[in-house]
């Protein structure tokens, strides 16, 4: 596959070690839980893991040596900060998270890609404990989640994969101008050095003018590529 094209492969699949849980919980019922219950959930954290442990084993056994990413991901964070306690992402959800994380590494010289909405810049850090090396979305119209700060702060350790433009109030109530202005200002920061992937911050929402997103694209090729 790797002499066919000249693009990175990539696979995986989101919500996995902490995320799926509340799909078979429900959102509010997993919240509930992590307060009253947490040696439950700490038991349907370990039966998630064993699953993804056991997936990847056997996925990694087929395709390990021709990727070049890994995507992952579990959301951590809303708008305006976590969602839940830092400190019980860190006694409890991080030790499984890193297990998988570095159980992928063991089968795969890819690099892991972990997708996180919201203000992640809490979690930054121990997600690259965990051995991340690509986080996306980059939700740069989050609390705390500045672009020069970021990647000032972590551009040698993390690649960002996103944060191209303001999907919330740019993308689909500006006009192409103001599009093209803010996908450069935005490419400007984050491909210093390298390091950057351009995207949209996760997908574009009904409603976004097809104007605006044709700005977006040309704005990319014609500014996002390292000098």
């Amino acid at each position: 596959m790797r002499e066919t094209t000249p693009y990175a492969i990539s696979t995986g699949i989101g919500g996995v070690v902490y995320e799926i849980c509340w799909y078979m919980r429900g959102l509010e019922q997993w919240f509930t839980d992590m307060l009253v219950n947490p040696a439950f959930c700490e038991a349907l954290l370990d039966r998630t893991l064993k699953f993804w442990l056991d997936y990847y084993t056997g996925f990694m056994k087929e395709i390990g040596d021709i990727i070049d990413v890994v995507m992952i991901g579990d959301d951590l964070a809303g708008q305006g900060g976590p969602l839940f306690n830092p400190d019980f992402y860190r006694q409890v959800v991080k030790p499984r998270q890193k297990k998988l994380v570095q159980h992928i590494k063991s089968l795969t010289g890819a690099k892991i890609w972990y997708h996180t909405c919201g203000s992640c810049v809490e979690f930054i850090p121990e997600l690259l404990d965990n051995g991340i090396d690509i986080l996306n979305p980059v939700q740069i119209t989050g609390k705390g989640m500045d672009p020069e700060f970021l990647k000032e702060v972590y551009g040698k350790q993390l690649v960002f994969w996103g944060g191209g433009i303001d999907s919330q109030h740019v993308l689909p109530f500006a006009d192409p101008d103001e599009v093209k202005k803010n996908v450069r200002a935005n490419i400007e920061i984050f491909k210093q050095g390298g390091g950057y992937v351009f995207n949209n911050v996760h997908n574009i929402q009904a409603g976004v003018p097809p104007a605006n997103i044709i700005a977006m694209y040309e704005a990319a090729y014609q500014y996002g590529f390292s000098d």
